[in-house]
């Protein structure tokens, strides 16, 4: 029978940036003991001051931990973690590993291949809802993975999520995360180009948003994004460009291996690639916009 991993389990957490340290510290709030692992020094102090025990190094904050949670940035880098530096040397038996980032499906898979011939079972666990969700505990979690997996750790997912979905076998998580993004990335450029007319046209945003929000044209962006972030002009959602481009390109991978034609996604990945190509490296994904109203206007985005 399976135990659910109630508050007391000792719980490895790999990766402090945006979503990670708040994630830390509502797991902490929660009664979990977390050992917090980052390579940056400063994201194991946020975490120590968040109350977890930051660890020395990936061993010491693997050993002995009942759980894995990993918030690392893509596949490559969650290879590097799992094959690399050595997290299946030190992880025990039965010991449930969480990849809550966005990562390939398939490479996904393969890694919960490597990680089943050693014992430890895998869930992939994505979340939507940015560093606002990741703070107040409603992030929405996509797991993947077998039943037994993804109950025995539903007791912390539910911690950081509002809503916890088994949505299928392993790599299914990642899977709709991936395909989520690139919808909500789509909306948010043809919900942004008509935002845009209708202000050279003479509306007020304001009102074309409410407007649009009471009406069959709303969606995230008209909703949150441009309220929140567009319109005060601070574009700090807390989730990158490059990263939201890199999940549009995982969706219409995907789209293609099934067979199925991605025609507005691929023209939204090329959009959002050269948006990606003139804006700084570090630039939030709802700058999108910025660029939408830049690149035509002849000034340089910086």
């Amino acid at each position: 029978m399976t135990t659910p991993l109630a508050p007391g389990a000792v719980l490895a957490f790999l990766g402090l940036g945006n979503m990670g340290t708040p994630m830390v510290r509502r797991l902490v709030e929660a009664g979990y003991t977390v050992r917090a692992f980052d390579t940056d020094p400063a994201a194991r102090e946020r975490a120590a001051a968040a109350g977890a025990e930051p660890a020395a190094g990936l061993p010491a904050a693997v050993e002995g931990a009942d759980a894995i949670l990993l918030m690392l940035p893509d596949s490559d880098t969650v290879e590097q973690v799992v094959y690399e530096d050595g997290l299946l040397d030190a992880a025990g038996a039965g010991t449930v590993l969480v990849d809550m980032g966005s990562s390939r499906p398939h490479a996904t898979r393969t890694v919960a291949g490597r990680a089943a011939d050693r014992g430890v079972p895998m869930v992939d666990a994505p979340v939507s809802g940015g560093v606002g969700g990741a703070e107040a505990g409603t992030l929405t979690i996509m797991a993947g993975g077998a039943a037994d997996d993804v109950a025995r750790i539903r007791p912390v997912l539910e911690c950081l999520g509002g809503t916890v979905s088994h949505v299928g076998a392993t790599g299914a998580g990642h899977a709709l995360k991936a395909l989520n993004n690139l919808m909500s990335a789509t909306h948010l450029l043809v919900s942004s180009e008509a935002l845009l007319a209708g202000r050279e046209f003479g509306l007020d945003p304001d009102v074309m948003l409410e407007v649009v929000n009471g009406s069959s044209g709303r969606s995230g962006s008209t909703e949150t994004k441009w309220p929140a972030y567009v319109l005060p002009g601070t574009y700090d959602s807390g989730f990158g460009l490059r990263l939201m481009l890199k999940d549009m390109r995982i969706a219409v991978d995907l789209a293609r291996e099934t067979g199925r034609p991605s025609a507005l996604g691929e023209s939204a990945v090329a959009l959002w690639a050269e948006a990606a190509g003139e804006l700084p490296q570090d630039a939030d994904h709802t700058e999108v916009v910025r660029w939408l109203e830049k690149t035509h206007s002849g000034e340089e985005l910086t």
